[in-house]
């Protein structure tokens, strides 16, 4: 098992909850990049969920992937009741369990069984309690690293609060109640069990670094492929457009996209609908003639969005397979979240065509903007509709918004550059298991003393604490 630090090349086996995927959702596309670039380096292994609609095959990786060998097993059904069974019966994390698969824990007892891996990297808090289940011996074993794309609790506590607002949502409110307590006491136990943890922002960073203060965090953030997500490139002609121009349909005043089964994003349509776009539309027509047109773009709409249409001038796509032509066809790109976490790619993406963004604070979180400089940010229906009333009528601002945007992501989020961030970890965690324990830092593969044991465990029902359960007992510590 390698552990030097400066260089060495390893073997790494990937964790993710589906197929990596460079341009299509948002997980997908980080995973997708960050093993592109490793792979350059190092020689990576895959062990993934595939969906009913998916295709993927265990076997030996294309040509044009960045992995070795691929592993794929069924993402499992997981319908409401067995998730009101892990509600009411248990105290356990809805997410811990939601892609727990017994065929996929053995795939990743054989693949371990059968490769000296150095590091064993799971993507998000869906494959959180396969690296818990891990075996190691004192001091051997893989490298355990946990790519956090979200601090899960932050984002159930925020969406508590944003629901709670609205009787309708009061349901929905009490799951997240319910839910952000018990992911702050999952989430701390699985940083203490790991060797390293990754996050997508600072605002995440400083969420999750209390948990496990003792252990080794960096800052890892989404990135964009400016090559890809570019308004033209240039050829031996000179610049024309990388893609086809965008056809008559794809051009829109306003313009939002992400997976539309996401709470976040569901929130973020229904509340811009509900509460701007009225605002907007009472301005009547362009000075071309035509009513303002909104298009929300992405995979899998909820029935609360796909009720959207019922509202004039709205558009809900559906999965498109190319969306760069929305983002060229975009007078004005929207970011009306009013919660969430991590670093939103399509913030990135928006950028990197050019666009003129509007976004709420939360929007923009994790991205160090400059609000009148990049984009501009507005909270409340009032503000944000005024926001795109402005840009709507101002190309020059549009046009130098949207030049600047570009400028910054080229320069502060290409993917080589955070690969190599994420490199830099593996080192660092490398050197500290090598190294000498020390009364802050215990020494490795020994259980945890019952001072730095969570203090407050979640409640089974009953009002007492949940004992651990044996598959999801956590790799000692360092």
């Amino acid at each position: 098992m390698s552990a030097q630090v400066g260089g060495t090349r390893r073997r790494i086996l990937f964790l993710t909850p589906q197929l990596p995927n460079r341009t299509r959702q948002g997980a997908a596309i980080r995973n997708w990049n960050l093993m592109a670039q490793l792979a350059t380096r190092h020689d990576l292994d895959l062990l993934t969920f595939v969906g009913e609609r998916e295709e993927g095959a265990t076997g030996q990786g294309r040509a044009d992937e960045p992995w070795g060998t691929v592993v794929t097993v069924p993402a499992p059904p997981r319908g409401v009741p067995e998730r009101l069974r892990t509600l009411l019966l248990s105290a356990r994390a809805d997410m811990a369990d939601r892609l727990w698969s017994p065929a996929f824990a053995r795939c990743l007892r054989d693949l371990l069984a059968e490769g000296r891996y150095d590091i064993v990297q799971g993507e998000g808090i869906e494959l959180a309690r396969y690296l818990l289940a891990v075996e190691r011996g004192p001091g051997a074993g893989p490298l355990l690293v946990f790519d956090a794309h979200n601090a899960e609790y932050v984002l159930q506590r925020r969406a508590a609060a944003t629901d709670a607002r609205q009787p309708r949502r009061w349901p929905k409110a009490a799951y997240s109640l319910a839910q952000w307590r018990r992911l702050r006491h999952f989430e701390r136990r699985l940083l203490r069990a790991c060797d390293l943890t990754a996050c997508v922002s600072e605002a995440d960073a400083e969420a999750l670094q209390p948990l496990a203060p003792e252990r080794p965090l960096i800052v890892v953030p989404n990135g964009v492929d400016t090559a890809y997500y570019s308004p033209e490139a240039p050829t031996r002609g000179g610049p024309r457009p990388a893609w086809p121009a965008p056809p008559d349909r794809a051009r829109f005043d306003l313009v939002f996209s992400g997976s539309f089964d996401y709470r976040p994003n569901i929130d973020a349509a229904t509340w811009f609908v509900a509460a701007v776009w009225p605002l907007l539309r009472q301005g009547g027509r362009r000075p071309d003639g035509r009513d303002l047109r909104l298009a929300l773009v992405g995979r899998d709409p909820a029935p609360e969005v796909t009720r959207l249409v019922v509202q004039g001038g709205v558009l809900v796509t559906g999965s498109v397979a190319d969306d760069r032509p929305y983002f060229a066809g975009a007078t004005v790109y929207i970011l009306p979240m009013r919660y969430g976490g991590g670093v939103r790619l399509k913030l990135l993406n928006a950028l990197a065509m050019g666009c003129a963004v509007v976004s709420t604070t939360p929007g923009a979180e994790g991205v160090p903007v400059r609000a009148g400089e990049h984009l501009l940010l507005a909270d409340g229906a009032a503000a944000f509709a005024a926001a795109v009333e402005r840009l709507l009528t101002d190309p020059d601002l549009r046009a130098r918004l949207g030049a600047a945007g570009r400028a910054f992501v080229r320069e502060h989020y290409d993917w080589a550059g955070i690969a190599a961030r994420l490199e830099a970890g593996y080192d660092a965690a490398f050197a500290i298991r090598a190294s000498p324990p020390t009364r802050d830092r215990p020494p490795a593969d020994r259980p945890p003393a019952a001072a730095d044991q969570d203090p407050s465990p979640a409640p089974a029902p009953g009002g007492r604490a949940a004992p651990d359960r044996p598959d999801d007992h956590p790799t000692p510590p360092r």
